[in-house]
């Protein structure tokens, strides 16, 4: 007998194990790459317990991401359904059934608070706050025109810190205030790419929508882009970190931070990029080669 086609809103799972594993959006875990921060400028590569510990921070970060992907995924199905792209997510396209979801979301902040209490209670602390920030942003904060974008640039701060503070490795001012406007700089690029994809139906997917317009956009993006640059360019040539280094050439790594923004920016205004930070970065040949390129004049210099 042939198989019903599934409606969009039939509670029915299929597909095996997959629509979870994609419910999970394990490609965003990318994202906790801002863990290891304080490894590799603390250049603490060397102390494999350290390491071990950074490890454990970003994959707690991981799974409790994932449980509130889960979460958000939940409340906004019918949203989602609108949506030319979410509406393939396993929620709104209902390969997924609801309690499954919840169970699942359960088991990753389960995991994730008992993989952070294993590194320290700071790691701990920071993954809770993490998850009740998300949580608040959830229930009616991400409808605050920019404080929304705020909110989401605090949890790639939290990262940074569990990668620091909870490890014991002293974390640089001027690379918290770095990650700060890039995180901001990722935020209002994914509202921007979001109005243009939606365009008039903006609001009725993400309520916030309607407070933003592309000009205010445009104008946040820029002054975070160029904050970014310059405060990533005197980290660099800071007294304090030529001391930590030895080595004064830490500002060769700045082109490649600069061709990096430039083209995330090309991405978002010619290409149709930017609703997706993690899958740019992971499909784009360009920010990849911006990206290991940094990475090894980072491991050259220090």
């Amino acid at each position: 007998m042939a198989r019903r086609p599934q409606k969009a809103g039939d509670s029915t799972p299929r597909g095996g194990l997959w629509p979870y594993v994609k419910l999970l959006r394990p490609h965003q875990w990318v994202k906790n790459g801002f863990v290891f921060v304080g490894l590799i400028f603390g250049e603490a590569f060397a102390d494999l317990a350290l390491l071990q510990s950074v490890v454990l921070a970003a994959l707690a970060f991981s799974l409790a991401a994932s449980s509130i992907y889960v979460v958000n995924d939940l409340a906004d199905r019918e949203k989602d359904r609108l949506h030319p792209v979410k509406r393939h997510r396993p929620l709104a396209a209902g390969t997924v059934n609801v309690t499954a979801a919840l169970l699942l979301a359960g088991a990753c902040l389960f995991g994730a608070l008992m993989l952070a209490y294993s590194v320290s209670l700071t790691v701990l602390l920071v993954v809770a706050l993490y998850a009740g920030l998300n949580v608040a942003y959830s229930m009616g904060l991400k409808h605050v025109a920019v404080l929304d974008v705020f909110i989401i640039a605090a949890g790639f701060m939290l990262r940074i810190l569990a990668g620091t503070l909870g490890v014991g490795i002293a974390p640089s001012h001027w690379l918290l205030v770095c990650g700060l406007l890039l995180t901001l700089f990722l935020g209002f690029a994914k509202r921007r790419a979001e109005l243009k994809a939606l365009e008039e139906d903006a609001g009725s997917h993400r309520k916030v929508l309607d407070d933003y317009d592309p000009v205010l956009l445009d104008q946040f993006i820029t002054l975070c882009a160029a904050g970014t640059v310059g405060t990533y360019s005197l980290y660099t040539v800071a007294p304090e970190t030529v001391a930590m280094h030895g080595s004064q050439w830490l500002i060769a790594t700045v082109p490649f931070v600069v061709y990096g923004i430039c083209r995330y920016l090309f991405r978002l205004h010619r290409r149709g990029g930017g609703g997706d930070p993690a899958a740019d970065l992971l499909s784009d040949p360009h920010l990849i080669a911006a990206f290991v390129g940094w990475f090894a004049t980072v491991l050259l210099v220090i």
